[in-house]
């Protein structure tokens, strides 16, 4: 039997990173009884090696909790959400799944850039807030200025503000209440065809796809026909169940209940996350309006260090992609390094992230290529082109206009650390637009940045030049025409495609030096000289000659003639020369990485 809707509450944990909602999570299951003292443990949700090891929230997680107030059973759905601004898609997803979100800010830090940015996504669901002070526990905690602080910058009454703490266990009775009395119950009809909504999903080699649902409308049932409305296909249901928090089979989904569905899915392509679930016969008419597509901006190539592990990569790929269906990939061939993927990702630690789950779940090794983001050509014929990799870009004579995508700033910082931030950012291109003040010693100081100039390393600037203290929010805005190039890497005489770059006219000079200078550095020394050159078109900006390897030939020719040295050493000039006709420069991953590092040493 479905669980009446009235006493339903599907809400999510939404914070900036590292404000305790996944310790947060912990004490809602263990004082709900949905675990015990014994299986407590930290991070209980964060399943995920990389996860445990980051202390980081990478995937969003789904459990369902039985809260009883006043002798009234309640079940609860919380979707504990990833912090960081990488994982802002996953975020969206949990929130399209709930009525309601937790907004969780730390007592010592106060409101940062990704609890502002969270606030109005949930606000944009029509979701309810319910305002919470975590880490109150802490001597640090400074619960009435942050309190200021959230009403200044969201604009919520101090009053309504939770005080608990995710460690200790403080408050949390408040805060079921607050969620049961505040939040709304799911809207559904249990009378109306079967419409849930696809917030997730993963692969199994057993049981092959297994969907992750928001029940909308009607009720599913084990044994019942289901079609997948987007790709029109038609499954039947074989198991169901919940997670709470370990999967526990179950029988049926009613109206605003949460589970996931088994159904003999075998192919990857068949499930669309955002998708809507329907019966058969009977379906609904109308699908669920899902999720914004995600937009990649940084793209980089994955080829597999052995080539013969070309379709164990996509095959990996493949997987992942239906459990973070956030980044995308499609063949490319590189000169340089054979067969691979050309992969979007939603930023610098997504994309690492991504790297190091291929190399580990699917024992991979992978050769990657420098990072970089998405332009915009228009040609002299009219077309306007979108390319990711640097190498399709047309020849100059056939460009009219050259646009890189332009990203908004929010810096949440100290007040002291504005002159160095003001200072990054103009060294970057960037364009201010306005300083507002949370308080006396904190500010939001809001930006428009070239995203390339962005994604490597400002935010490890950033944090260096606010001494931690300092976070950052960033949407796109768009495309901005402006004098660019393509800078190519010449070794030994041939173009190296991976190693091509995309710069501003004005930087390419500086840039092509301090780049050949780093592969210089990078790149071993042959049985040959090699030339190491940076070119934008046919002109050299930049020369860096490695020399080479040379056998002492003269050792045993000790006093005597210098004519016969002269011949020794002549002979193996010539020696080097023929080998240079047929030699091949070896470059190593780290030669590749290299073109990241824009640092002046």
């Amino acid at each position: 039997m479905a669980f009446d809707p009235k006493y339903i509450r599907n809400f999510s944990i939404v914070a900036h990173i590292d404000h305790g909602k996944s310790t947060l999570a912990d004490q809602l299951l263990l004082q709900s009884g949905a675990i015990s003292q014994r299986e407590f443990r930290e991070q209980l949700l964060d399943d995920m090696d990389l996860e445990r090891e980051r202390g980081i929230t990478i995937k969003a997680r789904a459990v369902a909790i039985n809260y009883v107030l006043d002798g009234r059973n309640y079940e609860l759905n919380l979707i504990d959400t990833p912090g960081h601004v990488d994982f802002h898609y996953e975020v969206s997803r949990s929130l399209a799944a709930c009525e309601g979100a937790i907004l969780l800010v730390d007592a010592t830090q106060g409101v940062q850039a990704q609890t502002v940015a969270n606030a109005y996504l949930a606000v944009g669901n029509d979701l309810t807030i319910v305002p919470a002070l975590n880490k109150i526990d802490m001597q640090a905690a400074r619960p009435d200025e942050i309190k200021e602080e959230i009403m200044t910058t969201l604009g919520i009454d101090p009053s309504e503000v939770l005080s608990v703490s995710g460690k200790t266990g403080a408050g949390v009775p408040d805060l079921f209440r607050a969620i049961i009395e505040r939040v709304p119950p799911p809207s559904g009809d249990p009378s109306k065809p079967l419409r849930a909504l696809i917030f997730d999903s993963k692969f199994s080699d057993f049981q092959g796809v297994v969907v992750y649902v928001r029940v909308v409308d009607g009720v599913l049932k084990v044994g019942q026909k289901i079609r997948l409305m987007a790709e029109g296909t038609d499954f039947e249901v074989i198991g169901l169940g919940r997670f709470r928090p370990r999967e526990i089979a179950c029988d049926e989904l009613g109206v605003g209940q949460v589970g996931y569905v088994v159904a003999n899915i075998k192919k990857l392509s068949d499930v669309r996350v955002g998708d809507t679930v329907t019966q058969v016969p009977n379906p609904a008419t109308e699908s669920l309006p899902g999720y914004q597509e995600p937009v990649q901006v940084v793209f980089c190539g994955l080829f597999p260090a052995s080539h013969n592990q070309f379709d164990d990569l996509r095959t990996a790929l493949q997987k992942l992609a239906l459990n973070d269906s956030s980044f995308t990939f499609e063949p490319e061939t590189s000169d340089a390094l054979g067969f691979g993927f050309r992969c979007g990702f939603l930023g610098m630690l997504h994309m690492e992230i991504v790297q190091q789950r291929l190399e580990r779940e699917s024992n991979l090794a992978l050769v990657q290529t420098a990072p970089n983001v998405t332009y915009e050509i228009l040609t002299k014929k009219g077309e306007t082109l979108h390319i990711s990799n640097p190498t399709r870009i047309p020849d100059p004579g056939e460009i009219e206009e050259f646009r890189e995508p332009i990203a908004k700033i929010n810096f949440i910082l100290p007040t002291d650390a504005i002159g160095a931030i003001m200072q990054l950012c103009e060294d970057r291109r960037g364009t201010y637009i306005k300083t507002e003040y949370l308080s006396s010693a904190r500010a939001i100081l809001t930006y428009e940045l070239p995203l390339a100039e962005m994604i490597y390393d400002l935010y490890d600037k950033l944090k260096s030049a606010t001494r931690g203290y300092g976070t950052m929010d960033y949407e796109l805005i768009g495309f901005h025409a402006d004098d660019l190039c393509r800078l190519d890497i010449l070794v030994a005489g041939q173009k190296v495609d991976a190693l091509s770059i995309v710069v501003h006219r004005a930087h390419a000079d500086r840039r092509g030096r301090k780049l050949v200078k780093k592969l210089r550095a990078e790149i071993d020394r042959h049985q040959f000289e090699v030339a190491i050159q940076a070119a934008i078109g046919s002109r050299v900006v930049a020369r860096e000659t490695i020399s080479a390897l040379r056998k002492n030939v003269t050792a045993k020719c000790y006093g005597g003639d210098i004519s016969r040295k002269r011949k020794l050493l002549e002979k193996q000039k010539e020696g080097k020369k023929r080998m240079k006709q047929v030699g091949n420069v070896e470059i190593s991953q780290e030669a590749f990485l290299s073109v990241l590092d824009d640092s002046e040493d």
